[in-house]
């Protein structure tokens, strides 16, 4: 068990030993030791400044990209799509989101301020926290082609505005400095909308809703594209479509979605994604990588399934 955080100098609400699966997208996962959700800003450097050092960490947005294991997170988990949310324009030329704003309402403000480049980012179901961690991306852009700017947190609650040349970004992959806890928000690069460019995002949302699972729990896309090829396709011809284990399936709609029916456990879909990719490499020669984060623990099996929802 993790050290105790005090609360009382805190405005935010600071819970132990709450389940997290009503906090994922997939509705699976144990408890965390600690879980907090900050009332602002100010809130949550104040809770960072108190965490024990080398406290284990883990940053949630709309629970998108991860799958938490059934035993729970032996840690601290902060909650930020409730409050740390805001977004305004800066000039002419920049939106400034927080690292709780859900992706699609950035691209939805945009839209509605007449400013184009950030369309793309209504095909990621997370924040921009979480579309910062991973340099996210949908419809042939990536989150990190767009930023101007990133605001991240360090190890005893100090923050830097820095720049893309500070990370090392790659496709679905970036590399963070020494000591860095998060991110905060990110300044995001406009400009006029451009002739159909509304459109465009119109015809990219149809898209979604006609060829993805929303609405039904899952974790977004399980895993990422190979060089030149989609997961989505290998998963097909490796003839997985509908495939189960205990409560969780291959979407029959999009391959690369993995489904909890309502019963699924974590090791559920743990257990299908190694299948998934046991089956695909055997048929075509390709590994698929991962693009969900699996984090926390393993239950012991006489506890196996808690963390259902």
């Amino acid at each position: 068990m993790t050290p105790a955080v005090t609360s009382a100098s805190l405005r935010g609400q600071l819970r132990r030993g709450v389940p997290l699966a009503p906090y994922t997208s997939w509705r699976v996962g144990g408890p965390a030791d600690q879980l907090y959700e900050p009332a602002d800003r100010e809130d949550l450097l104040a809770y960072l400044a108190q965490l024990p050092p080398g406290m284990p960490l883990w940053w949630m947005g709309l629970g998108t990209n991860t799958l938490v294991r059934d035993g729970g997170f032996r840690g601290a988990v902060i909650v930020l799509r409730r409050h740390i949310t805001a977004l305004r324009l800066e000039g002419a030329s920049e939106i400034h989101a927080e690292a709780g704003v859900a992706c699609a309402r950035v691209a939805k403000f945009a839209e509605r301020h007449d400013l184009g480049a950030l369309g793309f980012m209504t095909g990621i179901p997370g924040t921009i926290g979480g579309a910062l961690t991973m340099n996210a991306g949908a419809y042939g852009s990536e989150t990190w082609a767009h930023v101007a700017a990133a605001e991240a947190v360090f190890a005893g609650g100090a923050t830097r505005w820095l720049e893309p040349h500070d990370f090392v970004i790659a496709y679905r992959s970036v590399q963070m400095p020494a000591g860095f806890l998060g991110f905060l928000a990110a300044r995001l690069k406009v400009r006029p909308q451009p002739a159909g460019g509304r459109e465009q995002t119109q015809q990219w949302m149809a898209s979604r809703r006609a060829t993805q699972p929303l609405g039904r729990p899952s974790g977004g896309s399980t895993f990422r594209n190979p060089p030149g090829g989609h997961a989505a396709q290998l998963i097909e011809a490796a003839g997985l479509k509908g495939h189960s284990i205990g409560g969780a399936s291959v979407s029959t709609l999009h391959a690369n979605f993995l489904l909890n029916d309502g019963t699924a456990t974590a090791a559920d879909i743990e257990a299908l994604i190694e299948h998934v990719r046991a089956a695909v490499e055997a048929a075509s020669g390709i590994r698929l990588e991962l693009e969900v984060r699996i984090v926390g623990e393993r239950a012991a099996p006489e506890v196996r399934g808690a963390g259902r929802a």
